[in-house]
């Protein structure tokens, strides 16, 4: 019985060892972009990932049929959602810009390609709302509004 129990814990082992060096880039650029922090500077969006990574281990067993990637993608887009991005704001990354619930809406619906469907049932949120918030964020990203020129030296006249 434990020559048993130890194979199948090797082979889940060997499985989630795959998914994690097939998908782990791509889920950690998903989660740095959630975190808006540079892509070479990155500690929010790992302890993200790791977190992620680790309930997926924990339910792997229980996935039966389900794809690792879209429950881990899931639980990142939770596990962003619920809190941690309260305590931290983005510094610098290309959608720091952005509020926290329209960076996870773009992340999810532009870069992981989910559905807007998809995504309103995830956030608990119209499907229209969601729509709107995409939408916004979009013409954030696209079309940054100016701040206030810089102020001229003294004497200096205005350009013609």
């Amino acid at each position: 019985m434990r020559e048993r129990q130890a194979s199948l814990n090797a082979r889940r082992a060997r499985e989630f060892e795959a998914f994690v060096a097939g998908a782990a880039g791509r889920l950690l650029h998903a989660a740095t972009l959630l975190t808006a922090e540079p892509p070479d500077a990155n500690p929010r969006a790992r302890a993200l990932l790791t977190a992620s990574l680790a309930h997926s281990y924990a339910t792997w067993d229980r996935m039966r049929g389900e794809d690792p990637y879209d429950r881990t993608r899931q639980q990142l887009a939770v596990r962003f959602a619920r809190g941690a991005w309260r305590r931290h704001r983005g510094h610098g990354g290309v959608l720091a810009r952005l509020t926290p619930q329209e960076r996870l809406i773009l992340v999810l619906r532009l870069y992981e390609g989910v559905a807007e469907e998809q995504a309103a049932a995830l956030l608990g949120l119209p499907a229209e709302r969601v729509g709107t918030i995409c939408a916004r964020a979009m013409e954030t990203v696209l079309h940054p509004t100016r701040g206030p020129a810089p102020p001229r030296p003294v004497g200096e006249a205005a350009p013609s």
